[in-house]
């Protein structure tokens, strides 16, 4: 029987799946969205939104619980000051559902199906907008 087995395990032990998830969310915090397999992103999903609820709610604790599930190296900082910052406040009034996930075909290498992730209300940063900030 499958009772209380929740857990998507992506054929990984315990800490890779933990540091694949802690990667994947910090990446998707920093680009605002990700093309990854469906497995991946189906799994990423509830771990992203959980940061997006405690970035909602801004205190210290909140702060480093986020840290926590984040990780402590460069990217994960960054994506926390963005969590915080950015994201958290673009979805103050939605009340989950944070995220999309947009299905995308096969892979041509391997046939596994890929997945876009994406945040539903904060806007996508382009190359160009980029280029006309430094400007």
């Amino acid at each position: 029987m499958r009772h209380r087995s929740k857990t998507v395990k992506l054929q990984r032990d315990k800490a890779h799946r933990e540091s694949l998830l802690r990667n994947l969310s910090a990446s998707l915090i920093e680009h605002r969205q990700i093309r990854t397999t469906l497995a991946k992103a189906k799994a990423l999903r509830p771990y992203v939104e959980k940061l997006v609820t405690l970035g909602k709610k801004d205190t210290l604790h909140s702060r480093r619980r986020a840290l926590s599930l984040l990780g402590s190296n460069q990217l994960a900082q960054r994506s926390m000051k963005t969590l915080f910052e950015e994201i958290a406040p673009a979805s103050k009034d939605r009340q989950g559902g944070y995220l999309r996930i947009i299905k995308l075909g096969q892979r041509a290498s391997d046939s596994a199906p890929m997945a876009l992730i994406e945040f539903v209300d904060v806007i996508v940063p382009t190359e160009e907008a980029a280029v006309e900030a430094e400007a």
